[in-house]
């Protein structure tokens, strides 16, 4: 990544980065635009490894597709030099091509939950491999009524995964969420003295 200018760390991934390589389940507090797709997708690519076997190791969750496509590009960025093929998953486009590319044993999916679920109920989508689960803005999930799914796509994953879960608020409903799913998170709130100024500049 610093090919493309990215070398200094932002607040939320110089806290989330040390701790998500060796497998320390997160809540990470950050608003939308402070960096915190590198702060969960370095360690989550580093720790599918640079040459995985075919099959899902990986999978972030996301509440719309305009956020999956931004997090699949950061994610893609990342595995520029390394084996593992990251893919996105969203709804309001053509199952052919998502089928495609899951059948070719891809290791990383970022997607919407309803589509998963969807890919998942027909077969194509399988996530007992699942090493390391995302939740990125969890709360924004839950506001579009998303908590059954997410429930059901834990239930499809192995209970030994890792999971880092993100989010700008910190409703119970999520406290909740962490307390079921996850073991013994560690919950970083990230902020920026430049953070306001950053918000305002977010087109």
């Amino acid at each position: 990544i610093a090919a493309k200018g990215i070398v200094d760390a932002f607040p939320i991934q110089e806290q989330t980065i040390p701790l998500g390589l060796p497998g320390q389940d997160i809540i990470g507090q950050a608003k939308t635009g402070t960096g915190k797709t590198f702060g969960f997708g370095l360690p989550l690519l580093q720790r599918v490894g640079a040459d995985p076997a075919p099959g899902v190791q990986a999978l972030v969750v996301v509440p719309t597709r305009e956020l999956c496509v931004q997090v699949y590009e950061d994610l893609e960025l990342a595995a520029k030099n390394r084996a593992a093929t990251v893919v996105p998953i969203y709804g309001g486009k053509a199952y052919e091509g998502q089928i495609e590319q899951l059948k070719a044993g891809a290791q990383v999916v970022v997607g919407t939950p309803g589509r998963l679920l969807d890919l998942a109920s027909q077969r194509v989508l399988s996530l007992d491999g699942v090493r390391e689960m995302v939740l990125d803005e969890a709360d924004k999930m839950l506001d579009l009524g998303f908590l059954p799914d997410i429930e059901k796509l834990f239930a499809k994953t192995p209970a030994t995964r890792h999971t880092m879960l993100f989010s700008a608020t910190m409703p119970g409903t999520i406290v909740s969420l962490a307390r079921r799913f996850m073991s013994n998170p560690i919950h970083i709130r990230a902020t920026d003295p430049d953070e306001g100024a950053m918000q305002a500049n977010i087109e």
